[in-house]
């Protein structure tokens, strides 16, 4: 059964307990970090300003988009996405509320991974400037297939050795980070800050387990809703 399906508790004879959470994957841009890559401006660069779905200002999945390009027009697509991205780094910030979650985390041995559709070297930039214990798995777009697809959670949650019912993908997009996580069977939640989704227009796949618009929420939900391993500090106190 679904893990979205297994949250809710009833009464004595219809008990279900709380589901575990072993590992925490996450989206980079938007979720770790504050937005900053202006998306607009590269899919008019790349698609051209007349593109209908760039006139429409209608969302784009610009890696499917290029894929099916000649070799050398993807090669001139990936420069002006790489370019704008190391562009955005001069204006990178952390998420409000990552830094806690993190520790929240690792204060309770809770793995941490990384899926992004940008690039490796993105993610490198990201552990070096904000001083984070690193997040591993951390996996790119060099990894493909690339999400929505589900092979990059499924892949760390091989390395992990978890099972991904008891893994959560945390992200704020509903087509590429929550479709990854449901199609791969694991609990998901949907980063919206701007309260831009709408529930009755996301599709089934779309949908998540939870929905936050603050990053530190993320550390009630976790506490009123699964079973966590109680913090290592305590646990050796329990020891003495």
């Amino acid at each position: 059964m679904s893990p979205i399906r297994r949250l809710l508790t009833g009464t004595a004879e219809h008990f279900h307990p709380k589901p575990s959470v072993k590992g925490m994957i996450f989206d980079m841009d938007g979720t770790l970090t504050v937005p900053c890559i202006d998306f607009r401006l590269m899919y008019k660069r790349i698609l051209g300003g007349d593109h209908p779905d760039v006139v429409n200002n209608n969302p784009i999945d610009i890696l499917h988009e290029i894929s099916s390009w000649s070799s050398e027009k993807q090669a001139r697509a990936y420069a002006i996405i790489t370019e704008i991205e190391q562009d955005a780094h001069e204006k990178l910030q952390i998420m409000p509320g990552a830094k806690e979650v993190c520790s929240f985390l690792d204060a309770r041995g809770i793995r941490r991974g990384i899926i992004t559709r940008n690039v490796n070297t993105g993610i490198e930039f990201f552990h070096s400037r904000f001083g984070l214990p690193k997040f591993h798995p951390a996996l790119g777009r060099e990894f493909t297939p690339c999400k929505p697809h589900p092979a990059p959670l499924l892949h760390i949650c091989d390395k992990w050795g978890l099972h991904p019912h008891e893994v959560m993908m945390v992200g704020d997009s509903a087509a590429d980070d929550i479709v990854c996580g449901n199609r791969a069977d694991a609990m998901t939640c949907l980063l919206d800050e701007s309260g831009r989704y709408q529930s009755n227009e996301l599709a089934d796949e779309q949908k998540p387990t939870h929905r936050i618009q603050r990053l530190f929420e993320l550390k009630s939900i976790l506490e009123t809703c699964y079973n966590l391993p109680p913090p290592i500090s305590s646990d050796f106190q329990s020891r003495l």
